[in-house]
């Protein structure tokens, strides 16, 4: 048993599974929602195929796609890493930069095998959410003014790979503020370089401003059934981007647990101080509130089989999460009796 656990432990830490399961809840989500609601008038694979299919192929694409941008990561600051970051399983030795590469080309093979199940829409998604990844490992994530607004639309991107034509967008908005905001406080707390100044944190504000814009006419125009970006008549637009057919009092448990966050967030900082372990606890766990907040909107709705489902995945997710930890620290730090 130890043995195959030095011998996973490298690969998991590499892709991050861990905090996968925020991936899984957000796609599994929109998956959910598509079917229970016959106002979304989702056609195609997403409603022809059965569930099990589905939310399979939904995990398998959310968690390659995860893992991908998490190996990428740690093969293209292998360098870096090994100044600054020597525990990370490259830079200590525990993965080979070329397992390293393969395990990129593996994880988006599956990413782009799992989506095939939604449909050619879908594959696109995914490799433009791909590109994005990209782009943010080689550059945007050393220009914070970017990078945050970047790690938000991947975020956004990635939630909307089953079904690029969703009408309900706020929950996409939600997890792409989520995102935002998560990553420039684990940004600061883990005094990572360059750090966010003044002008690049009102940068990324206004590019959260302008695709928050962006998301709003989606949901305007979809709300009010419009395909395309053809003149739009006035009285096509009176019903506003909320859909008359979601309950606006399905906003409110999403809200609660935004604010219980930014208290989980402040106690924790109040615990750990300012420092990389108070970054990776919030991130850590701030992936984790995705699942919680795709959970309260299909409560809020009055799906509560599907708001089971993602329930048990927030705990499987957390279970998950402790467990894998404590094997890490078995695997690397075995027990023994003192003499």
């Amino acid at each position: 048993m130890e043995s195959l656990l030095r011998r996973v432990s490298p690969i998991l830490r590499l892709t991050r599974v861990t905090t996968a399961f925020a991936a899984v809840g957000n796609v599994w989500f929109v998956i959910l929602w598509s079917r229970a609601n016959p106002e979304e008038r989702a056609v195609g694979p997403i409603v022809d195929r059965p569930a099990w299919l589905l939310l399979g192929a939904g995990a398998l694409s959310a968690v390659a796609l995860y893992a991908f941008g998490a190996c990428l990561n740690d093969v293209l600051d292998a360098r870096r890493d090994r100044a600054l970051r020597p525990d990370r399983p490259i830079a200590a030795g525990q993965v080979s930069l070329d397992a390293a590469a393969v395990t990129v080309a593996c994880t988006l093979i599956l990413a782009v095998l799992g989506s095939t199940v939604f449909g050619p829409q879908a594959v696109l998604m995914t490799l433009l959410v791909a590109v994005a990844i990209l782009f943010f490992n080689v550059a945007a994530k050393f220009i914070p003014a970017i990078g945050l607004v970047v790690l938000g639309l991947i975020y956004a991107g990635h939630m909307l790979v089953p079904n690029v034509n969703l009408r309900f967008l706020w929950p996409v908005w939600l997890v792409m503020t989520h995102a935002l905001i998560v990553g420039g406080i684990a940004h600061s707390l883990a005094r990572k370089v360059p750090p966010i100044s003044g002008r690049a944190a009102a940068f990324a504000v206004t590019g959260w401003v302008f695709w928050s814009g962006v998301l709003l006419v989606a949901a305007w125009r979809r709300a009010a059934s419009i395909q395309g970006f053809g003149p739009v008549r006035r009285e096509d637009l009176e019903g506003g981007p909320w859909p008359d057919w979601v309950d606006l009092t399905s906003a409110l448990p999403p809200a609660v647990l935004a604010l219980l966050f930014a208290l989980f967030a402040w106690r924790k900082l109040r615990i750990a101080g300012a420092g990389p372990r108070a970054a990776e606890k919030i991130q850590r766990y701030g992936s984790l509130w995705l699942t919680l907040y795709a959970t309260a909107w299909m409560l809020a709705a009055g799906h509560v089989g599907e708001a089971a489902v993602l329930g048990a995945l927030a705990l499987a997710g957390f279970l998950g999460m402790t467990i894998l930890r404590e094997l890490y620290g078995l695997a690397e730090q075995p027990l023994g009796y003192r003499r």
